[in-house]
């Protein structure tokens, strides 16, 4: 019975031995922090007053900058629908639903949310897809990484437009969604009288 509680101690006290398994190095941002990085553009320079990004490695930074690409995107998108729905436009109900895109939101039938849904479905389940082939740069969906890289001024400069109109976007949209839903106002002063 001794013996048995002196294992029992002993093998305890392995649970808090140094583990010989060797983690992961965090590297320090340096490559994300240099201004010649595409996204990092003036007069913000590196903008992360959060601390967000500290000590995280390459593959996660990878990761933000493909979802902030994936989500300016979406928000450019949501930018353009909104502004084509504040103007009477919807072109697969024939204009009966509401100009407000909050209120057209609540008014589209059920198999239209079936056909977003089925239809983002779709995008994501391609996106996940090419990214399983060589080469994949992180938010480069069409493969424009094949025929052209950072090291061409032109191509970085239109990273560089496409990341900072996304983040215009989605600042933008969330004060239009905040400015319908707080005030009842979802149009532009192009649309009044």
């Amino acid at each position: 019975m001794k013996i048995a509680a002196l294992l029992s101690l002993v093998a305890s006290a392995t649970a808090f031995a140094p583990s010989s398994v060797q983690q992961p190095r965090v590297t320090e941002l340096s490559a994300w922090k240099d201004e010649t990085v595409t996204g990092i553009t003036a007069p913000a320079g590196f903008f992360d007053p959060l601390g967000l990004s500290a000590g995280k490695s390459d593959e996660v930074m990878a990761h933000y900058r493909e979802s902030e690409l994936k989500h300016g995107r979406v928000a450019m998108a949501a930018c353009l629908g909104w502004y084509i729905t504040a103007s009477g436009v919807h072109p697969a109900f024939n204009s009966a639903l509401s100009s407000n895109p909050l209120v057209a939101a609540r008014e589209l039938p059920l198999v239209g949310w079936l056909q977003f849904f089925l239809g983002c479905g779709a995008v994501e389940w391609l996106t996940e897809q090419i990214k399983t082939r060589p080469g994949y740069v992180p938010g480069d969906v069409l493969g424009a990484a094949y025929w052209v890289d950072n090291s061409d001024e032109g191509w970085v400069d239109y990273q560089n437009k496409e990341l900072n109109n996304g983040r215009l976007a989605m600042l933008a949209i969330a004060g239009m969604w905040s400015q319908a839903a707080l005030y009842g106002e979802y149009g532009d002063m192009i649309f009044r009288k």
